[in-house]
């Protein structure tokens, strides 16, 4: 059976602006993406810790070493510039995966990778 399990999180990011007039998306440092291998496309839930809010979208790269972390669209009614989130990217798998997940300061600059627990099946 496949499952749906989290392959990467950016944990602790700011948002450095939210964009209403763009058509959508969240605009994400390529140097924060490299580390945790999520693609320019796509889909993540962006979670703030500042007000509580969820939402899904997708993923636009942005310029490498900027910090920038921009809600577009919509999302910015829901999280604003200034918010604390967590970036959290999920693949389809049979099998257990190894997780990806990084802290990052208040200006968005990779502190250390957190170790999540070993990925166990739930099959066992």
């Amino acid at each position: 059976m496949k499952r749906e399990l989290m392959h990467a999180k950016i944990h602790n990011a700011t948002v450095t602006e939210a964009n209403l007039g763009y058509v959508g998306s969240i605009t994400i440092d390529s140097e924060l993406l490299d580390l945790v291998d999520i693609w320019d496309g796509e889909k993540v839930l962006v979670v703030s810790n500042t007000r509580g809010s969820r939402l899904e979208t997708y993923v636009i790269a942005g310029e490498p070493g900027s910090g920038v972390i921009c809600m577009n669209g919509a999302a910015a009614h829901l999280i604003k510039e200034g918010d604390e989130v967590i970036i959290i990217a999920f693949a389809t798998s049979k099998k257990p995966i190894k997780q990806k997940v990084i802290l990052v300061d208040k200006d968005n600059r990779f502190v250390k990778r957190l170790v999540e627990e070993e990925a166990t099946s739930l099959d066992n």
